[in-house]
């Protein structure tokens, strides 16, 4: 069962979550929270595998909530929840260390296939909007120090550079002529030699570090 926390400002979008969510077999809401600062709290006392976070909040907003969840090394996973596809917060929510996004209207059978998606370790990512966002608010300056990427061999930048581009694993494999397991492989390795949690974490970190420039 994927044990999910809900958290929004508005109650009517609440209750609208809550009833897509619970009208399946395999998830059940165990809260609900109406601020960061409540969500955050919640998180940490029921450990839940998803929290469902709103962006824009009163007071502690979902950017500095998913920080506290994400900090705390829980296994609970955030996806954040916007109106707009381009939200300056969202950018700094994916770095803040949430698994992925949706649109606030996005239709109940792809909200579901998020949840298990992020549930099982995974992230959401919508490859155009993720890589608009990040070429928009990363800037256009001098690359950094490359630091870790040091530690990557040749095929796992280059794998890596092409997670950033917004390939699945299946593509990529196409691309380099290897087994979609070989590439499972090197995706693993890329993101525990670089400490990061997901997909989503790697494209940010390849465009922090230069490894991909905007509008390249």
């Amino acid at each position: 069962m994927i044990r999910v926390l809900v958290a929004d400002d508005q109650a009517l979008v609440r209750t609208g979550f809550r009833m897509i969510l619970e009208n399946t077999d395999d998830m059940q809401v165990v809260g609900e929270a109406g601020d960061g600062a409540r969500a955050a709290a919640m998180a940490l006392d029921l450990r839940p595998d998803v929290v469902l976070m709103d962006i824009r909040m009163p007071g502690v907003d979902g950017v500095e909530a998913t920080r506290r969840i994400c900090a705390a090394g829980l296994q609970t996973r955030v996806m954040v929840l916007t109106t707009f596809d381009l939200d300056e917060y969202v950018y700094a929510a994916l770095r803040a260390g949430a698994s992925g996004f949706l649109l606030k209207d996005t239709l109940a059978g792809d909200l579901l296939s998020a949840v298990r998606v992020v549930a099982r370790g995974d992230a959401v990512v919508a490859p155009s909007v993720t890589r608009r966002l990040l070429e928009r608010h990363i800037g256009t300056g001098p690359a950094p120090a490359p630091t870790a990427l040091d530690t990557l061999t040749d095929r796992e930048r280059e794998v890596l550079s092409l997670i950033a581009r917004g390939l699945s694993n299946l593509e990529i494999a196409a691309r380099l002529h290897l087994t979609e397991g070989t590439v499972k492989t090197h995706v693993s390795r890329v993101l525990a030699k670089l400490d990061l949690r997901d997909r989503v974490q790697a494209v940010v970190h390849a465009y922090e570090s230069g490894l991909i420039r905007p509008g390249v």
